[in-house]
């Protein structure tokens, strides 16, 4: 039998980090149980899951996801600037994550970038828009489905 190797109609179980060019961690599965996922099913973003086309059981890499294959350039479109009566009864500071809800009722995760008494400024980017990151994985095991 051959390998399994990580392709279209596979599970694959991994271990990983994600982190940021100056060596910032931002997830890792490292120091718990591994990561699981079906390839295709949308768990992992399609940039990094074609990285790990072609890897097999006990394949360890480090590999560059550059922005528009991780969560994409910035876009000054996602940052509103909002009544700061919308803030009622809210501690505002600088880095605070709120959320908020859209009409289909779906949250909206967005970041206060600055306030002053009238207005406030957020964020609605994702926080890693616009980073060039690393990923490293340890490949556990790759399953026919």
């Amino acid at each position: 039998m051959t390998e399994q190797r990580i392709g279209p109609d596979k599970e694959v179980t991994l271990h990983f980090a994600l982190s940021l060019e100056n060596g910032d961690v931002v997830d890792s599965t490292f120091d718990k149980k591994p990561a699981t996922f079906k390839v295709g099913d949308g768990n992992l973003l399609p940039g990094f899951e074609q990285q790990l086309y072609g890897l097999k059981a006990g394949d360890k890499r480090t590999l560059q996801v550059a922005p528009e294959q991780g969560f994409g350039q910035p876009n000054p479109q996602n940052v509103q600037v909002m009544p700061r009566s919308q803030f009622e009864g809210m501690e505002l500071s600088e880095g605070l994550l709120v959320i908020f809800n859209d009409a289909a009722k779906t949250e909206l995760p967005g970041v206060v970038k600055a306030f002053n008494d009238r207005q406030v400024t957020v964020d609605f980017n994702h926080p890693l828009a616009g980073k060039l990151l690393a990923f490293e994985v340890e490949i556990i095991d790759v399953k026919a489905l």
